[in-house]
């Protein structure tokens, strides 16, 4: 998280040793391991998710492999996923497409706020409005020629913060991993075998 800009510009709320809300000597430690011992860096983060009937699922997440070690959450973590009736569904939570743009929300969030962090940028609110577009033909099998997921995403930010630094805040959203993950694709590899 080495900054690229030389305008730094401080606070002063740094003088409990956080920017934003983030304990600086925290991430400061952990981006200086990483740095030494670029191991430390390779993680794999889990998640189970069991079918509760009809459209109706959820996911638990207990813990993850970082840092050469397995870490526990600590609490168990469950994410209920369900579609609206008029997906045959009963409303049980959000479903899958809405919990993608939550994880996306979220994590160009904590990364503009920590990368913003680390460069002495000082947001007092943040907030985001995403919206997705996709034609339910695809997911449907109605016609092949339509994509089976979003073909557009929109995030709408709006933060409290000196405005010379929007641009700055824009540029810091590339650093997201599930943005990246979105725009740049991943492998998957889907395996189905017999309980």
């Amino acid at each position: 998280m080495a900054d690229q800009t030389t305008n730094k510009q401080v606070h002063p709320d740094t003088n409990d040793g956080t920017v934003n809300g983030i304990h600086m000597e925290t991430l400061q430690g952990t981006v200086n391991a990483i740095e030494q011992e670029p191991d430390l860096g390779q993680c794999k983060f889990r998640a189970r998710n069991k079918w509760l009937g009809g459209n109706h699922n959820c996911t638990t997440i207990t813990g993850f492999y970082g840092a050469k070690q397995e870490i526990a959450h600590k609490q168990q973590f469950e994410l209920h996923a369900d579609e609206p009736p008029i997906l045959a569904g009963n409303d049980d939570g959000a479903n899958p497409v809405e919990h993608l743009l939550n994880a996306l929300a979220a994590c160009v969030t904590t990364s503009m706020v920590a990368h913003a962090a680390v460069r002495g940028i000082h947001i007092e609110e943040l907030e985001s409005e995403l919206e997705g577009d996709i034609d339910l033909r695809g997911f449907l099998g109605l016609s092949n020629d339509v994509p089976k997921g979003f073909t557009e995403i929109r995030i709408r930010f709006k933060v409290k913060t000196d405005v010379d630094n929007m641009e700055r805040l824009k540029r810091l959203t590339a650093y997201s991993p599930v943005f990246n993950t979105i725009t740049q694709g991943a492998n998957v590899d889907i395996q189905v075998e017999a309980k």
